[in-house]
């Protein structure tokens, strides 16, 4: 009888495990979502949809007088300690599209907008521990992958020296793009939609579409067909 007693007890400790399990979970996304509303309270220019993931709460936001970020739908991320890490600067503002992953497991993602900057974020997007930095606009189109340790930057960040002033052009990245680990994009660039940019590489002109581009300057290698149903 015991041992019958002792079996039942057993097969309970999973279903109560489970049940504990939810339960915290649950408490702690109740947490989070009440920082997040206490957040977009004291932001004004700070805009969440409803549904957007409540891991967000244990992100860094930084957000200037007359800054504003938007973060639609669905976007999600990792529940990590500034995991994200966003700036914006006076009069800046950073748009998120809907059913986005800001990936933060691997590497922080960083996006630092300047004063009067846009930056644009195409919906299902796929930014995993990346840098992105503009002082005039970087434009990302629907569905583009941006690998751990990439960075795109619209301007130089500094002068060159006492005569030569920094030089600042908007980036654009079309639809469908991927662009690989430890890859530069500089100011200036337009990459092509369905491009692929390879690993290492520096990207410092532009790209028509469909190109796969390599190498440190990066120069197209060839050509890719069609990513607009590729899966992550």
């Amino acid at each position: 009888m015991r041992a019958a007693e002792a079996f039942a007890n057993d097969a309970d400790e999973p279903r109560m495990t489970g049940f504990a399990t939810r339960w915290r979970l649950k408490t702690i996304q109740a947490m989070d979502r009440q920082r997040l509303r206490r957040l977009c309270r004291r932001n004004p220019g700070l805009s969440l949809a409803d549904d957007v993931s409540t891991n967000f709460a244990t992100s860094h936001f930084a957000l200037a007088p007359g800054a504003r970020l938007t973060i639609g739908a669905r976007v999600y991320t990792e529940r990590r300690l500034h995991g994200v890490h966003i700036s914006v600067a006076e009069g800046a503002h950073v748009e998120i599209g809907a059913d986005t992953w800001l990936r933060s497991d691997i590497a922080p993602v960083v996006i630092f907008a300047f004063a009067g900057a846009h930056i644009r974020i195409g919906r299902e997007g796929f930014l995993n521990g990346c840098h992105l930095s503009a002082k005039a606009g970087l434009e990302i189109g629907h569905r583009v992958w941006i690998g751990p340790g990439s960075r795109i930057f619209d301007a130089d960040q500094h002068d060159l020296d006492s005569e030569r002033a920094e030089r600042i052009e908007p980036v654009v990245i079309g639809d469908h793009c991927w662009i690989a680990a430890d890859v530069t994009v500089l100011r200036g660039v337009e990459i092509g939609e369905q491009s692929v940019i390879g690993t290492r590489s520096l990207v410092t002109r532009s790209m028509p579409p469909h190109t796969l581009a390599l190498g440190n300057p990066a120069t197209a290698s060839g050509t890719i067909g069609d990513r607009s149903r590729v899966p992550v």
